[in-house]
């Protein structure tokens, strides 16, 4: 078998403490790489980047930022859909550009029209905004935990639903409600818009994808993910240590946020291309990525993959067989997927709480010591 330890050795703790260890696994994620960003972008269509990549890539960040609140620091968050919207409004006042008011000479408001900003920096401000709201409806975790939790991220994701659906400001006064994505290019090459390129798209988001995917993985790791799991395990006892449970939470808000904002900013922006609030970023979308994480593994940056790749790729494959082959009606089909994914999410946390990244590592311990006894 190919995966094997033997004849690997380390001489520094840098690389036996590095993300992959054995060879075979870091040939195996360079091969990854090499594949999405020299290989999938000279193939995609339509159809491939609408149906299956853009939703992957973008449900991946938001599965990425709330695995780390849940996952990582045990905060349980219902907001999610809340803070997509964020995400997206802010990206589309970044990319239309701002009205400010701020105070005159003579005491008087003086209205300012700034710019648009360039597509790449409107992701990354509507992130850092969604990150401020973020720690802004983080503060109760200081009080209360849990269940009570829940409820109050729950009361975040309505409060912030009704809020974009009344703040005319905040979709530009439109008759309709709807905020649409205008055409945006970076050196040239449209990335939004309705003749953005598949390609170029797959890109944009294939490289927010890798950056926070790297920066997740550091941060859980560092000093800074210690804490999360130390407030996470027991917060009692991570304060006595010397873990200041006020930082610990409100960073988890913020650095959670802000992947959920760019997820957010993303979707709306390369993927839709036009949103409205109350369809796009309900209760449901909470929901799905909070199903994510827990199907592909709490406390895992490979679970949150594999739970994003898991319900973007279910529904395909089911629409396919059993309205495309079978030829069963489309309601029919979406009530069979909410079943399945209802029994899935039961049979996890019954048989293995950890998810797809435990089963992962159980078949990894498996094949090193295969053909000897487990």
């Amino acid at each position: 078998m190919l995966y094997r330890e033997a004849g690997e050795f380390h001489t520094s703790y840098v690389q036996d403490g590095q993300t992959f260890p054995i060879r075979f696994d870091r040939y195996a994620y360079y091969a990854v790489l090499v594949i999405g960003f020299l290989v999938i972008p000279f193939v995609i269509n339509d159809y491939w980047l609408n149906a299956i990549f853009l939703p992957f890539l973008i449900y991946a960040i938001a599965a990425l930022g709330l695995n780390i609140l849940t996952g990582y620091c045990g905060q349980v968050s219902l907001g999610t859909g809340g803070f997509m919207a964020v995400g997206a409004y802010a990206c589309y006042k970044f990319m239309t550009g701002l009205d400010i008011w701020l105070p005159g000479e003579n005491g008087e408001w003086v209205r300012y029209a700034l710019p648009p900003i360039n597509i790449f920096f409107s992701v990354i401000l509507a992130g850092i905004v969604t990150a401020g709201v973020g720690v802004l409806f983080g503060l109760p975790s200081l009080r209360i935990k849990g269940f009570y939790l829940a409820v109050a991220t729950l009361a975040a994701q309505f409060f912030l639903v009704w809020l974009f659906n009344k703040w005319a400001w905040a979709y530009n006064y439109s008759a309709s409600g709807q905020i649409t994505a205008p055409t945006r290019s970076i050196f040239g090459v449209e990335i939004t818009g309705p003749t953005a390129q598949p390609w170029a798209a797959y890109l944009f988001c294939a490289v927010f994808v890798f950056v926070l995917a790297w920066l997740a993985r550091n941060l859980t790791r560092g000093a800074t993910g210690r804490k999360w799991m130390a407030i996470r395990d027991m917060d009692i006892a991570a304060e006595i240590i010397g873990v200041n449970p006020l930082a610990a939470k409100l960073s988890a808000f913020a650095v959670s946020s802000f992947f959920v904002g760019i997820a957010g900013a993303l979707f709306f922006s390369v993927y839709l291309g036009a949103v409205e609030v109350t369809e796009a970023f309900g209760i449901q979308k909470s929901f799905l990525v909070l199903f994510m994480i827990i199907i592909g593994g709490l406390g895992s940056i490979f679970g949150s993959f594999a739970g994003a790749a898991f319900l973007v790729l279910m529904p395909v494959f089911l629409k396919n067989l059993l309205v495309g082959t079978l030829g069963w009606p489309t309601s029919l089909a979406e009530h069979t997927q909410f079943i399945i994914v209802g029994a899935l999410i039961i049979g996890f946390l019954i048989a293995e709480p950890h998810g797809l990244a435990q089963l992962w590592r159980l078949t990894k311990e498996k094949l090193r010591l295969w053909p000897f006894p487990y």
